[in-house]
């Protein structure tokens, strides 16, 4: 298994180096990310479960596809690889919102993360990379708002804070 880096960053998304992704996280590390939302012809959005074996927040639901750029890489040559290699396709995305979070898991890990959210559109169904994905589903926004209400510890905290800026927008 290769060993993972992220690019570290200021609030103003702007590079200040590079670091091992677990060292990263241990320190609670400002570092760049994305996260990508796709949506279907009939504007419902693709959810997928995070895989149980992921180093944090394993069995949750989240946005279509998230993850870090490599070093040298832009976020959105990022996100396009990670949807191919999460989802099994690519659409075009185009640049939706940024945020800050800091979030604490339980394991001692904390993300820290500059998201770069994008948007895109596909109707079929994922073929899905089964070490990174349990399961997916297509939602409906009323659907998604209820079940965020009513259930949020089903999701991850930046789709929770993804979707409290999405009605913004």
């Amino acid at each position: 298994m290769s060993i993972e880096y992220v690019v570290l960053v200021d609030e103003n998304d702007v590079e200040l180096g590079v670091m091992e992704k677990q060292e990263a996280h241990e320190k609670a590390l400002l570092h760049r990310a994305f996260s990508v939302m796709v949506f279907n012809e009939k504007k419902e959005m693709l959810l997928q479960q995070r895989a149980f074996s992921k180093y944090h927040s394993g069995g949750l639901w989240t946005n279509t596809c998230c993850s870090h750029p490599r070093p040298g890489e832009d976020a959105i040559s990022a996100a396009h690889r990670r949807l191919k290699e999460e989802m099994g396709f690519d659409c075009e995305l185009r640049p939706h919102q940024t945020f800050v979070y800091k979030a604490p898991f339980d394991n001692g890990l904390t993300e820290h993360e500059f998201d770069h959210v994008f948007v895109g559109e596909f109707s079929h169904d994922p073929q899905f990379n089964r070490e990174e994905v349990a399961s997916f589903q297509w939602i409906t926004l009323p659907a998604l708002q209820a079940q965020l209400l009513a259930n949020p510890d089903k999701f991850t905290i930046w789709f929770r804070l993804i979707m409290e800026n999405y009605v913004h927008f």
